[in-house]
């Protein structure tokens, strides 16, 4: 499976944050993980193994973001003008929450590939003002982390 449709079950998986209570999480990812085989193409060809790779790989990387996830938010609202988490679209929450994440405390992956690959998201499932804010949001963030 392609990085990039890791990163997209991934999205999907973080989606659920903000309409589920904490205590019914796991039984959401463990639903998620246990339908992955059947969400794409790709993971049809994906042998029984590499499916489990990935799928720990989904669940330990969305249980970090939801680990970093008051830290992430905060950085959010700091960049977002003004702008509080109930105002803005989830789609763009959710692109922003993952690639903050991977630009703070994921260090296998460059900065510019988290915010190309957010803006990716933004246009598949944000409003066609949400490339352009998450771009915006996430640069902020990157000319931050390079001043330190």
């Amino acid at each position: 499976m392609t990085r990039k449709k890791v990163r997209e079950h991934l999205f999907q998986m973080l989606f659920v944050l903000d309409f589920y209570p904490e205590a019914e999480l796991d039984h959401q990812v463990s639903t998620f993980l246990e339908d992955l085989a059947g969400h794409s193409d790709a993971a049809k060809e994906e042998t029984e193994e590499n499916l489990e790779k990935v799928r720990e790989e989904l669940k330990q990387k969305f249980y970090a973001v939801a680990g970093h996830l008051q830290e992430i938010d905060q950085k959010i609202e700091e960049k977002s003008n003004g702008w509080s988490l109930q105002r803005l679209a989830k789609a763009d929450i959710t692109a922003l929450r993952l690639a903050i994440y991977e630009i703070l405390y994921d260090e296998d992956v460059p900065a510019g590939v988290a915010v190309n690959e957010a803006v990716e998201l933004a246009k598949r499932f944000g409003t066609d003002k949400s490339p352009a804010f998450v771009n915006g949001v996430l640069g902020s963030i990157v000319r931050d982390c390079t001043e330190e």
